[in-house]
């Protein structure tokens, strides 16, 4: 990568991370346009170079912090060779990505209706940070020996799933507290593979 495109990902990573930070704190109808250019140090027309308008770097933005986070989650797997059962791995990236949650739930309050099946989907098939996770999905698969019936309906389920009942958990300890329901939520994403292996 050149000078010139470094530069260009450094501004647009800028005013992604300034527009979460106005966001997060001022909402995003409090937030204009000139607010985030004049947070991150840059002209508005280098604004528009990257986004339509405000509601557009939201939607980016949305899928940006989406992808940081499957993205770490998978990296984290990869330095965990032993975990080979495609069900753990599953759940390991899940668990990764709730424990991240928890513990920013400034994140999971702005992405929180958004982090479904439609996100989850973008960064499925948009290798954005370097990781395509439609073809980690496929591989995992393709290790696990498993032959699934409509696999993409399946991670739609476990997405909506994980995504629902992981926000009540985190914000409002509805009806129980995250680790007390993790037990209950892993072995239903368990239940939820059996009955797509064919």
């Amino acid at each position: 990568m050149g000078k010139a495109d470094l530069n260009k990902q450094k501004k647009r990573e800028s005013l992604l991370e300034t527009a979460f930070e106005l966001f997060t704190t001022q909402g995003v109808t409090g937030t204009s346009i000139s607010d985030i250019v004049e947070k991150a140090g840059v002209a508005k027309g280098t604004f528009y170079l990257y986004f339509k308008d405000k509601y557009d770097i939201r939607n980016r933005l949305i899928a940006h912090k989406s992808s940081q986070l499957f993205h770490a989650a998978y990296e984290d797997l990869a330095s965990h060779q032993e975990i080979t059962v495609f069900e753990d791995r599953i759940i390991f990236i899940c668990d990764h990505i709730l424990d991240a949650l928890s513990g920013n739930r400034a994140l999971l309050s702005f992405i929180s209706k958004d982090l479904s099946w439609g996100v989850f989907k973008r960064v499925l098939t948009h290798a954005d940070d370097g990781v395509d996770f439609k073809e980690v999905y496929n591989k995992m698969i393709a290790e696990s020996g498993y032959r699934l019936r409509d696999p993409e309906v399946m991670l739609f389920i476990i997405v909506e799933l994980v995504g629902s009942v992981g926000y009540s958990a985190i914000m409002f300890s509805s009806p129980v507290t995250l680790d007390e329901l993790k037990p209950d939520l892993y072995r239903t994403i368990r239940s939820i593979i059996a009955q797509f292996e064919e």
